[in-house]
């Protein structure tokens, strides 16, 4: 059995602020260690319930956070920025379960940095009509590739949203949302052994994700209306208003991949300080 681990940083154990996971503030380097810690939790537990093969794939900003020497020898670990798939690359190789560690809440949830791929530029964004988190669209993805969603971790309000998206998963609250920079955390000697009996839950009572009937629409709305104009430049892409694009389409494959695309044009489209 092989499993797929994508690790995001915001929803690790104990971290709140921006600079917490903001690669080369003194502390994100104490922090990479807390997610660390918290991946090697979930690795130990699958591994404890017979998974024969771990890829871990760093997902958050860089894509360079986790300490490859403080993991099991027996992971392999996909680091690097530039990935076609971005926090699920490793999913074309169809593992048998995923596990979506340190996730947070979307744009508009009173979850600890919440946001959707990009921090700020994104005010909203829905698939059919339902609010678009990151961990909604992965797994999504997950179940076309035949992946069954095993655990999810992250705040009470992530968890909160794969319980309606993933139903199966083993969820793990390792802090509770008090406002967008504030939470009430768990010590990381709790939050570890709770990821890994989750873990170690997750092999049997993972489940797939119920995909909406296509088409696929993603509405996505912007802070500003130049990164609407810009996404708009990609085909298919159209804009709905001032700030607003959509586009639809009938894989979540190609839906994944646009978004990425209309997510890092809208991004790139706001000058610094004037967001």
């Amino acid at each position: 059995m092989r499993a797929l681990i994508s690790a995001d940083m915001e929803g690790a154990t104990g971290v709140t602020c921006p600079d917490d996971c903001r690669p080369g503030s003194a502390q994100w380097d104490r922090f990479r260690r807390l997610l660390t810690a918290d991946v090697s939790a979930v690795v130990s537990g699958l591994f404890e319930a017979g998974v024969d093969d771990v890829v871990v794939n760093e997902a958050h900003s860089s894509m360079r956070n986790l300490l490859i020497e403080e993991l099991d020898p027996r992971v392999r670990l996909l680091t690097g920025n530039h990935k076609p798939y971005g926090m699920m690359e490793g999913i074309t190789a169809r593992p048998d379960l995923v596990a979506f560690v340190g996730y947070h809440a979307g744009p508009g949830e009173e979850g600890v940095l919440s946001h959707t791929f990009v921090g700020y530029e994104i005010y909203s964004v829905t698939l059919n009509g339902r609010p678009l988190s990151e961990g909604y669209l992965n797994a999504m993805l997950a179940t076309e590739y035949g992946a069954r969603v095993a655990l999810v971790s992250g705040d009470d309000v992530t968890c909160r949203d794969a319980a309606d998206y993933a139903p199966g998963a083993q969820l793990v609250a390792v802090k509770e949302a008090v406002d967008r920079y504030t939470a009430l955390c768990l010590q990381p000697s709790r939050t570890g052994e709770l990821l890994r009996q989750a873990a170690l839950r997750a092999v049997t009572s993972a489940g797939e994700v119920v995909l909406p009937e296509p088409p696929y629409r993603c509405d996505v709305e912007f802070v500003g209306t130049n990164s609407a104009a810009l996404a708009a430049m990609v085909p298919t892409v159209r804009r709905t208003g001032a700030r607003g694009v959509a586009f639809e389409t009938s894989r979540i494959d190609d839906l994944y991949r646009c978004f990425l695309v209309v997510a890092r044009l809208g991004a790139s489209a706001a000058e610094p300080r004037y967001a």
